[in-house]
């Protein structure tokens, strides 16, 4: 068995149950925030998995990557986090087509969050690494 150099992955023998051309995909990419002296588990309100076998990532930051927001708060004053959403899609499907209900879902669940968490999320449609 070889992979030839088409860029696709080789078949392999093993315990690897996703389908040959199955790429791994970002979908949303942002970042959550709220104040540092407020404790919040970003995981009463942020699914780990939607169904569709979408994954929600945050990894908080060790330092913001911008110095202040819109509204002139200090972005030192907030713990920040890194959001993305991904999905192993499969060769044959838009992802596209999965953004309107993925928003809408993500939306409904960061407004069920305290008024002190805010939130900038993007479309991102990009292979992960």
């Amino acid at each position: 068995m070889s992979g030839g150099g088409d860029g696709e992955r080789p078949e392999v023998l093993g315990d690897d149950r996703t389908p040959l051309g199955t790429r791994p995909l970002k979908l949303l990419q942002g970042y959550v925030w709220h104040p540092r002296d407020l404790e919040i588990d970003l995981a009463e309100y942020l699914p780990r998995q939607l169904e569709r076998d979408v994954h929600v990532l945050w990894d908080p930051l060790p330092a913001p990557p911008f110095t202040f927001f819109d509204d002139g708060t200090l972005a030192a004053t907030q713990q920040v986090y890194q959001l993305t959403v991904m999905r192993y899609v499969p060769p044959e499907e838009d992802p596209a087509a999965l953004l309107p209900w993925l928003v809408e879902t993500l939306q409904a669940a960061l407004e069920r969050s305290p008024a002190e968490v805010g939130w900038q999320v993007m479309a991102d449609l990009r292979p992960l690494a």
